[in-house]
């Protein structure tokens, strides 16, 4: 199985193979300028031995007689010894050479013209590698070609070169190289302690199970930063918030979301289960700041909705409203068929006839109640709503002209939500010995619910704070206050309605359909 190397090593091994590239082109940098520096510095000086060697007067003369060989032989190993050169040679105008220990041997002139009177500088590999130099002999009456003069020196090793090229290069790439793996090793033990040793497999894994969790739980989660800015939020709070598609990055402050909740999420309102009201949902939200290294790097809010539990809440209470009065109706019957025999035992049958009539009278009233409302969830709110004020002393009168027909589910939970909200802020202000009036009517567009009461009414200048969330006059250590009213406005511009108030009297409109539907 092969050895798969960690993401420090990794990075070692990649940071290494950069220093040495970064050497290696340096080191060919350098060895290209030291190349071209010896072939100009040491061709020049190579030709310029050739030249003065190929005017001298004595060189010119022994070429056409063989007795002078021997002393242009001395003359050229003078030569040699005193410029360093790896040799000098002379040879004639055939290309034969005259000195040398190859002496009456064809000289190796490579691509060098020098026997057509010019000079040459260049490389000649003969199995040596040598910078060369060729001047020609001329002749003093013509100046025609009578032989040349060579002077050759051995080409030096690359590491020679760079030896030579700049003074204490290796030194300097060495140093450098030593650095880069030095840094290069700290660079991937940092990175080792920054990924607390996580791989990148590791990494990625851990990256899609955050996205899996966060997407895939129920409740909502987000995150923002120090400065208000959203980093991270799961489709449930993008739902529930009413949020862009991807808000990571955008501040909360244009987002339109309620005073209440933007002061919950920045940390203004603190506590656990705080309950805002965000359009017609209600929501309770917690939210814990993040510390790292003793500084508020922002904070996490989880968020949980809570308007089908309300909903539920509210549709129970009614229900058990209903079930309270029908036990309060069977104990009243009972009470009555007691009564009405007691009378009848005592002989007082004109006080029994008027007894069945004002029992009859009220019984009617509730009949004529669920005749004139059709909707069964409705009516039994009312019956229940009635129980109620009868057991806090208020007297709940249902308006004669007030019908309504069969609605859908959607807008019957609408309907006795308004009107729940709206009967039980009037009973709560009425108090004991007052009276509420509710009337519910709908036409071909719209349903209008007017609650009245006989309580001092609301005060000019907070006729809308009274729908704000959180608004409340009764005590808050029961709990949160202030959503009645704030959710029934709510669903009621969600609808395209209106909710406002005018002293002790309320109006909800709600339209048979929403606003912008088909």
């Amino acid at each position: 199985m092969r050895r798969r190397f960690s993401l420090a090593g990794q990075l070692l091994l990649f940071q290494l193979g950069v220093v040495l590239a970064v050497v290696v082109a340096v080191g060919a940098v350098s060895l290209a300028e030291a190349d071209a520096a010896f072939r100009t510095d040491q061709g020049s000086r190579l030709r310029s031995i050739a030249e003065n060697l190929a005017a001298e007067s004595t060189v010119r003369a022994g070429l056409h007689d063989p007795i002078w060989h021997d002393s242009l032989a001395a003359r050229a190993e003078n030569a040699r010894a005193v410029s360093g050169a790896t040799y000098v040679v002379i040879g004639d105008a055939a290309g034969s050479l005259l000195t040398g220990p190859d002496a009456s041997r064809p000289a190796a002139l490579g691509d060098s013209d020098v026997l057509q009177g010019r000079s040459w500088v260049g490389v000649i590999d003969d199995g040596a590698r040598r910078l060369v130099a060729h001047v020609p002999i001329l002749a003093e009456q013509d100046g025609r070609v009578d032989g040349f003069v060579a002077v050759g020196l051995t080409y030096p090793t690359p590491a020679g070169q760079l030896a030579n090229a700049t003074p204490g290069l290796l030194v300097y790439l060495t140093l450098g190289l030593a650095l880069g793996v030095a840094g290069s090793l700290l660079l991937a033990r940092r990175v080792k302690r920054q990924t607390l040793g996580l791989e990148p497999a590791e990494i990625s894994g851990l990256a899609e199970h955050r996205e899996a969790m966060l997407h895939g739980i129920k409740e909502g989660v987000i995150g923002m930063d120090a400065a208000g800015r959203v980093t991270l939020a799961n489709d449930e709070a993008i739902r529930l918030l009413g949020l862009a598609p991807d808000p990571v990055g955008a501040p909360l402050t244009g987002q339109g979301l309620e005073p209440q909740v933007l002061d919950v999420l920045s940390g203004r309102t603190e506590g656990q289960d705080q309950v805002v009201l965000r359009g017609d949902r209600i929501l309770v939200l917690n939210r814990m700041p993040v510390i790292v290294r003793g500084q508020a790097a922002g904070s996490v809010t989880t968020l949980r909705d809570r308007t089908e539990l309300t909903t539920l809440r509210r549709e129970l209470d009614v229900s058990r409203h209903a079930t309270d009065t029908l036990r309060a109706q069977a104990h009243e019957f009972s009470n009555r068929l007691h009564t009405i025999a007691g009378l009848v035992q005592l002989g007082e049958y004109d006080e029994v006839v008027r007894y069945v009539d004002s029992a009859h009278r009220r019984q009617a009233g509730l009949q004529d109640v669920t005749s004139r409302i059709a909707e069964p969830a409705l009516a039994a709110l009312l019956v229940a709503k009635a129980s109620l004020a009868a057991e806090r002393g208020v007297e709940l009168r249902i308006d004669p002209s007030a019908s309504i027909g069969p609605l859908d589910d959607a807008l019957a939970a609408d309907l006795v939500t308004v009107v729940g909200n709206l009967v039980d802020n009037a009973l709560d202000a009425a108090g004991a010995g007052g009276w509420t009036a509710v009337s519910v009517s709908g036409d071909e567009d719209r349903i209008v619910v007017t609650v009245r009461d006989s309580g001092a009414g609301v005060a000019p200048a907070r006729q809308d704070e009274v729908f704000r969330q959180g608004f409340s006059t009764k005590d808050a250590s029961a709990g949160p206050r202030g959503f009645g009213l704030a959710l029934t406005r709510s669903i009621c511009l969600r609808r395209g309605g209106s909710a406002g108030v005018d002293g002790a009297v309320f109006t909800a409109v709600i339209p048979w359909v929403r606003e912008g539907a088909p």
